[in-house]
């Protein structure tokens, strides 16, 4: 077998590493910062985190930890980013991966060359460039680092007055003291600063183009994911939706008693916005909400509602891109966030070009990358084998398809799979690919 190169050393990439070093394969990982943990990484010197300095995960440790490598019992159900930093520097010390990471080194170019690929890496302290080849390349840069801005820009966003930044850039309260703050989006990076922001801004507006169901964190005393890893994720989807639709109901009332536009979609239509503080800073009068932006004016901002505020800064909570910047778009692209794969990993007409974690689950990434990292180890060691590229094509097609007709029509909701049920359809296929070789 040719070495494997592996980029990234995030969540993903030190997946990929545990899962090659155990099962013997020799490669390379490259990672353009200086430490392990990408986004969990806060102030990364790779510049790609969008961690900020309050930032808990949203999916709990339980059902966040690899399956090689479980979480300390001490640590709370919802850790902070310096806690899972930590715990991905404990990861890649216990399985001795820090030297098999080269770090600092950005991959600027990955091209087929025969039967492998010809990667280029660059030194990021010296600028020099060094080329090599391998068998197969894994990529796991992540894909909530490219921020998208709204498109098309709001008329009059070139000459507005006040400050304008991207949630990725956003790190700490402190430059939003006593200025009027608005917060557009209802995701779960809107819904964190629109609420951090609330308690040190003279006001804070929050603005969306449509509501959202608010998922607490906990349910009934337990964090609400943990039903990601029970047999209840394997029932129908009508019956999960109509499950949690009772018990939102139940526990907090409609959304429309704190404000909040009434969701035009249905529970589990969209991934869920994660918060156990936004309602409560609503039903504090803490902050006011608003629909869309139509336009800005000088320090005024108007609104789809016909309403105008003086606002000082505005906080786009629009997303990500997902890009490859090494790859060629005639090799592989995600055209409006839309990545063709067969079974979130493999491109079907580039031998040994695989990805790790391009999925946006309910529940949490870490887990599927590293159960993704087994599948990938088979095939490149030959336990497995792939179907036709038709075959492969056939099944893309079936997903995205899926994906549309139960997910709202975004950007957002390119790449969403389920828990459990994902995590056994990569069992199958293993299976399934043993039998085919």
């Amino acid at each position: 077998m040719k070495r494997v190169c592996v980029i990234g050393a995030g969540s993903s990439g030190i997946a990929a590493a545990q899962v090659l070093s155990d099962r013997g394969i020799d490669f390379d990982c490259f990672e353009a910062g200086s430490e392990v943990g990408g986004n969990w990484r806060y102030l990364n010197d790779n510049g790609m985190s969008s961690a900020y300095r309050s930032l808990h995960i949203n999916t709990s440790r339980q059902v966040m930890e690899y399956a090689a490598y479980p979480m300390p019992k001490h640590l709370p159900d919802y850790p902070n980013h310096f806690q899972i930093a930590e715990y991905f520097d404990d990861f890649v010390d216990y399985f001795g991966l820090r030297d098999r990471i080269t770090f600092r080194t950005e991959v600027v170019a990955v091209e087929p060359a025969g039967e492998g690929w010809r990667v280029t890496v660059r030194d990021r302290d010296t600028d020099e460039r060094r080329t090599a080849e391998y068998g197969s390349v894994i990529v796991a840069n992540g894909h909530h680092w490219d921020a998208r801005w709204p498109e098309p820009a709001f008329p009059g966003a070139d000459t507005f007055e006040g400050g304008q930044t991207h949630a990725h850039n956003y790190k700490v309260p402190d430059p939003y003291v006593g200025k009027k703050v608005l917060v557009l989006g209802i995701g779960n990076s809107a819904t964190d600063i629109a609420v951090e922001t609330s308690r040190v801004a003279e006001r804070t507006f929050l603005a969306m183009r449509r509501g959202a169901h608010i998922v607490p964190k906990y349910l009934f005393g337990q964090p609400f994911d943990r039903l990601a890893k029970t047999p209840l994720a394997l029932l129908p989807h009508w019956f999960q939706r109509q499950t949690m639709r009772i018990a939102l109901r139940m526990t907090q009332g409609r959304m429309a008693d704190y404000g909040l536009p009434e969701p035009d979609h249905k529970v589990l239509s969209a991934h869920p916005t994660v918060s156990s503080d936004l309602l409560v800073r609503l039903g504090h009068g803490d902050m006011t909400v608003k629909p869309t932006i139509t336009r800005l004016d000088g320090t005024v901002v108007h609104f789809a509602d016909g309403s105008k505020e003086e606002v000082d800064e505005i906080v786009y909570c629009t997303g990500y891109r997902i890009s490859f910047p090494f790859l060629a778009p005639s090799v592989f692209s995600a055209r409006d966030n839309e990545v063709a794969l067969y079974r979130r990993v493999v491109a079907p007409d580039h031998a040994g070009l695989y990805f790790l974690g391009l999925v946006q689950p309910l529940g949490a990434i870490m887990p599927i990358a590293e159960a993704q990292a087994h599948w990938v180890a088979d095939l490149i060691t030959g336990a497995a084998g792939l179907p036709t590229s038709a075959a492969m094509r056939r099944e893309i097609t079936a997903y995205q398809r899926s994906v549309r007709k139960r997910y709202l029509s975004s950007k957002r909701h390119t790449i969403e799979v389920d828990f459990l049920p994902y995590l056994r359809e990569l069992a199958r296929e293993r299976k399934t690919g043993a039998d085919r070789r």
